[in-house]
Formats: structure tokens, C-alpha cells, sequence
């Protein structure tokens, strides 16, 4: 059995998880539950859990307060959120899964899947979760992406361009390396579009600064400074020229 802890200060919301954990996942045991950071701090000094479920805002202080208190972190993490934009992108470029009161059940379904697939350590990916949280006024310059064997954190900034093959994603880097992830290209382009990276097509994302040329032929293409070319959409065509020119 995987064995969870839940730490939130709402009776109701541990109660209604526990019935959801109960009834979509049979093969997780809740071992322990608390109502803020104290109580959360003392429980995880004596039980060592595989996941825990972590409310942000408690009575008395954060569940990042929590974090911050443990030597390590060796167990998986969910947090669960109000709808906090902000958070929720830091979230996403860590990497790290979140529920949004109240909980969807197929979004805890869908959570837990990565769980069982992806049962690594937290350590790289909350260092990167705090780290955006506490620099919100600047961009992200980092990236965490779930490769099959391991989680890699990426500069952004040696990101070439992605492509997508359905529910898969590919990231090309200045060095020459490939990262295959299982996510959508739609998923990075809403985290990187305000990053200098622009969908030139559907299954295409670039980094607008590592462009050499565009040329006509052939329906239009793009030549990236790796070599790679990469088609440009009809509909897109106009807007790439535009942005090309003000390089």
C-alpha cells in the first residue's frame, strides 16, 4: 500500500478527500492527518509517508512554511490550492502537481497516475517551486521536465524549440540535446509564450532569439540556428514576419 498523510486545516476537506482516496484509490492508505504547519511538522517527525497532500493556506501559516522546516523532502507532494494564479504557474514550471478546491476527482485520478509513474524525489522541483514563488517579479529562467527515467531542471534560455507528437513533447536545445517529455506542446506554450517563444504551428514551438532565417519556399519555413527547419502555419506566417522584423 502507499501510505499518505493529509494536512489541511479544514476537518471537511480532509474528511471529503479521504472518501475520494477511499473510493478512486484503493491502493493508497491515509496513515495520518493534521491542521497546520505545528501539527504537520510534529506528524512528519514520526511517520515517513510516500505522499503527502498539502493545503497552502492553514491557520498558521503556509504549507511552504511546513516544507521549509524538513531537512529533506523524500516523498511526494500534492498541494492543494485556491485559485491562485500565480502559484499555479510556479506549480507548472516546477513541475510539481497541485488540486484546485474543491478537488475534481479526475483531476486527483489524473495526479495520482503521475504518482505511481513518476515516484521520484522532491528535492529539485520544490527548490525550483520556491525559488519562482519568491522571485515573482521576474521571469522564470528555469524548467522542470519529467523525462522517463529522471526529472531534469533545464535553463530556458538553452531551449532551441519544441515539437509535439500527440501527448508527447520533444525539447531541443542549443547544445544538441532531447528531452522527451509526456505532456502537450499546449501545456509549454501557455507557461513559455511570454518568454520569447512563439507557435509558429501546431506542432511547433520556438525560441524566437535561436531564429537564422525564414525562407519562402516550400510553404514557408523556418531556419534555427541548430540547423532544424521548421514549418511555418498559413495563418501564422504574417505574425512570425512581423515578429522576425522587430528582432
Amino acid at each position: 500500500m502507499i501510505k499518505a498523510l493529509i494536512i489541511d486545516d479544514l476537518e471537511q476537506a480532509r474528511t471529503t478527500l479521504k472518501k475520494d482516496l477511499s473510493i478512486y484509490a484503493k491502493d493508497i492508505e491515509v496513515i495520518g492527518e493534521a491542521e497546520g504547519v505545528v501539527s504537520g511538522a510534529k506528524l512528519l517527525r514520526t511517520v515517513q509517508p510516500d505522499i503527502l497532500f498539502l493545503d497552502i493556506q492553514m491557520q498558521d501559516g503556509s504549507g511552504f512554511d511546513l516544507l521549509d522546516i524538513l531537512p529533506e523532502i523524500n516523498f511526494k507532494i500534492i498541494f492543494i490550492t485556491a485559485s491562485d494564479a500565480h502559484a499555479i504557474k510556479a506549480f507548472r514550471y516546477a513541475a510539481i502537481d497541485y488540486l484546485v478546491k474543491p478537488v475534481d476527482p479526475d483531476d486527483l485520478k489524473a495526479a495520482l497516475q503521475r504518482f505511481r509513474e513518476n515516484y521520484l524525489n522532491e528535492d529539485a522541483k520544490y527548490k525550483l517551486l520556491s525559488d519562482s514563488l519568491k522571485n515573482s517579479e521576474r521571469p522564470t529562467k528555469r524548467l522542470a521536465l519529467h523525462a522517463q527515467d529522471k526529472i531534469n531542471i533545464v535553463n530556458i534560455d538553452e531551449i532551441v524549440r519544441c515539437e509535439s507528437h500527440i501527448n508527447y513533447t520533444t525539447f531541443f536545445f542549443i547544445d544538441g540535446a532531447r528531452i522527451v517529455v509526456t505532456r502537450t506542446l499546449k501545456d509549454f506554450d501557455d507557461l513559455l509564450s511570454d518568454q520569447g517563444f512563439y507557435r509558429v504551428h501546431q506542432s511547433h514551438l520556438v525560441n524566437m532569439k535561436y531564429i537564422r532565417e525564414f525562407i519562402k519556399g516550400d510553404g514557408g519555413y523556418l531556419l534555427m540556428t541548430d540547423q532544424s527547419e521548421v514549418p511555418v502555419s498559413v495563418r501564422k506566417r504574417s505574425v512570425v514576419l512581423e515578429m522576425i522584423g522587430a528582432l
